[in-house]
């Protein structure tokens, strides 16, 4: 079992920006690789960003060049900086540890993220 804890969501103005957070424990050792997904009201979750434990980092088209997704020292934090946020980046964030292969694992509770315009 991986336990995930999201923290950095908020309201904020277009062109400003925010930091999200995502603190992972319990069976850490069990997992390939984080991100961070969204979803919008009405709309489905989607991806926003992943990095490997290798470091190795996807973007969604639409959010290219404005956010950045990092790892702390102790490989169990996740964050995504977000830059220039767009009122279309309203959403709710979730944060997902993936222990398989074929991308199985665990949510977090998910992160309001609301953009005035």
């Amino acid at each position: 079992q991986v336990q995930l804890v999201e923290s950095g969501g908020g309201l904020v103005q277009a062109g400003g920006s925010l930091r999200l957070s995502c603190a992972a424990s319990g069976s850490i050792f069990s997992i390939n690789a984080m991100g961070w997904y969204r979803q919008a009201p009405g709309k489905e979750r989607e991806l926003v960003a992943t990095i490997t434990t290798g470091g190795s980092t996807n973007y969604a088209d639409s959010v290219k060049g404005r956010f950045t997704i990092s790892r702390g020292n102790a490989k169990n934090t996740v964050y995504l900086q977000m830059n220039n946020l767009k009122p279309e980046d309203t959403a709710v964030y979730y944060c997902k540890a993936v222990v398989t292969a074929w991308g199985a694992g665990y949510w977090g509770q998910g992160t309001q993220v609301t953009v005035s315009s």
